[in-house]
């Protein structure tokens, strides 16, 4: 497991990691609150499909009017899409492992120079508990999105914002809030962002792309965003070892990361992966499969979609 970055505990953070040692007691858990909250989850694998100067959530039907992003899952992904394009698109019309996630994701493509550094293998994204109760964690409604960080941030916005885990790694050197100088030969840059996993329940998007989401409050969702989701962490990797002096992303320095969700899934998989895994206490792999509890048995088949779906 990766090392997550220590926060102090307010008199809030205390009280969580009571109802942690409650938790544990009734359930056998371990009582730290950080593993009850991040070891639930499923994996979704997915590859680039294509780049281009859209942003279907900032810019609708604006093509070219934003910084170059780069797009996996659905592979129909444009300034124009909308919830029934995505799923017009139909099965296994995506870059994820699972046939029936519709889903558009993207961040800013990374450049060496004016030099695209193109990702070729799969990225992961997590679908994880962000509240101490995981068995709360409801699916995401269809056709919710919002935007995850902010290209406009600062180095220091960045390093302080709830969502930053642990900020530009490659090697032995984490907790980057920008580039790192150098990226010993053969490894990859990395980079890690947690998502707001509370919703107000009402609106699927707003004027900012973040306000119908929040982050959890000592590990609670706070009473204006009172449904908890699943909280999403990308873990995105780029070929990108050596000199960093001339490595940039679209939107700027690497304080400016940042990713959209529009989610698409097909509701009934989504649903299925959530209660076995998240809700289940769970670390799933894209089938719904946790290698360390092989008995809990997998949600998904070997085709990675529900049983009897060809």
């Amino acid at each position: 497991m990766f090392t997550r970055r220590k926060k102090a505990l307010s008199a809030g953070g205390v009280a969580a990691l009571t109802l942690a040692a409650l938790l544990t007691a009734a359930t056998g858990n371990p009582a730290q609150a950080d593993d009850l909250v991040t070891h639930h989850e499923f994996q979704v694998n997915c590859t680039v499909h294509h780049r281009a100067t859209n942003d279907p959530i900032v810019f609708p039907n604006m093509p070219g009017a934003s910084h170059e992003h780069s797009f996996v899952g659905n592979t129909t992904t444009n300034a124009a899409t909308t919830l029934d394009s995505l799923t017009a698109a139909g099965a296994y019309s995506t870059t994820c492992l699972n046939p029936d996630d519709l889903s558009a994701y993207w961040w800013p493509t990374m450049f060496r120079g004016d030099q695209p550094i193109i990702q070729t293998w799969a990225q992961t994204i997590y679908y994880k508990s962000g509240i101490l109760r995981y068995q709360d964690v409801r699916p995401f409604p269809p056709g919710i999105r919002f935007v995850v960080g902010s290209p406009a941030a600062t180095q220091e916005q960045f390093r302080t914002s709830p969502g930053a885990v642990e900020g530009w790694e490659c090697g032995d050197s984490s907790h980057n809030w920008d580039f790192p100088a150098n990226c010993p030969a053969g490894t990859q840059l990395n980079v890690r962002y947690q998502a707001p996993s509370c919703w107000d329940g009402v609106h699927l998007d707003s004027a900012d792309h973040k306000s119908h989401m929040a982050y959890p409050v000592n590990y609670v969702c706070p009473a204006d965003h009172p449904v908890a989701v699943p909280m999403l962490e990308f873990k995105i990797a780029f070929p990108a070892d050596g000199d960093e002096s001339q490595i940039h992303l679209a939107s700027g320095r690497g304080y400016s990361w940042h990713y959209d969700f529009f989610n698409a899934w097909d509701p009934q998989t989504l649903a299925a992966l959530v209660s076995h895994c998240i809700n289940g206490g769970l670390q799933c792999n894209s089938r719904g499969f946790d290698l360390y509890k092989p008995d809990r048995g997998q949600v998904l088949g070997d085709n990675y979609r529900l049983p009897g779906r060809p």
